[in-house]
């Protein structure tokens, strides 16, 4: 299943995160970063099973560096949890699907 992702900029980043219902993975990557691609299929599985509720977008930090700098991104990948346009969850490196399963769904329940 195909995952609609958001990739976002200095302009569209705090309207997405804004403007998203339910639970927005945002991923800081970039495209050498070994786990960063190995965690990415992970990611869009998971949105995939959500039926609806978690939505991804990717920020690639070395077109975006002033985002990654706002959010204190020092290693990648790092994924943050928002909801209701907060950050409720901060997970940096490349955890196993089930890692990232019990992230979401305590995410989803604060």
């Amino acid at each position: 299943m195909q995952v609609d992702e958001k990739v976002l900029t200095e302009q569209t980043f705090d309207e997405t995160l804004a403007t998203t219902d339910g639970l927005l993975l945002v991923d800081f990557w970039a495209p050498w970063c070994g786990p960063c691609r190995a965690v990415a299929p992970v990611l869009e599985a998971l949105t995939g099973e959500s039926h609806g509720r978690v939505a991804l977008a990717k920020v690639n930090v070395d077109e975006q560096p002033r985002l990654a700098a706002r959010f204190e991104i020092l290693s990648i990948p790092t994924i943050l949890f928002v909801k209701d346009g907060r950050i409720v969850e901060r997970v940096v490196g490349a955890l196993p699907k089930a890692a990232l399963q019990a992230k979401i769904q305590s995410a989803l329940a604060a």
